[in-house]
């Protein structure tokens, strides 16, 4: 993948911006993959900013009294990884969503690392949108499941 500079991804801290892709560079079956540990941090910063203090997230004590044992993260929190994976280089920065389905088949527990996948299964030229299959995985097992519509930028 080049990259270009950009002030912006120089202001956070990140001066190699992934290049622009535009409708026409996507192709089915096109994957990526983006992979974090989720930390203690990433969770507290998460509740902060999102508002959402559950103390299945947030306090051990009230998280070991439940069916999980222990505490477990956000599951908006790990599908932004998909979001991520999306912003980083497939299909890249500019796209925004459309659309997003989820389903939440395993809980992630702080400090798991997480792998999220994402897969162009369908273009539709019409309306310049790409449909996505998007995974998240701990291991190899899934623990997230869906699908994304995303619309491509204006290129010039």
């Amino acid at each position: 993948m080049t990259h270009s500079t950009s002030p912006l991804h120089k202001a956070m801290g990140n001066p190699n911006m992934p290049t622009l892709r535009g409708f026409s560079d996507l192709e089915v079956g096109m994957t990526d993959t983006f992979t974090k540990t989720l930390t203690d941090e990433d969770v507290r910063a998460f509740a902060t900013a999102s508002g959402d203090c559950n103390p299945l997230h947030l306090d051990d004590d009230f998280a070991s009294t439940t069916r999980f044992e222990k505490r477990i993260t956000h599951g908006i929190l790990t599908a932004g990884l998909i979001s991520a994976t999306f912003a980083g280089t497939l299909p890249g920065p500019g796209w925004p969503y459309v659309n997003q389905l989820l389903k939440f088949r395993a809980p992630v527990y702080i400090g798991d690392t997480v792998t999220a996948r994402v897969e162009v299964t369908e273009l539709l030229p019409e309306r310049k949108f790409a449909v996505f299959h998007t995974i998240c995985s701990v291991d190899d097992k899934v623990v997230l499941e869906g699908e994304a519509t995303l619309m491509a930028p204006e290129i010039s």
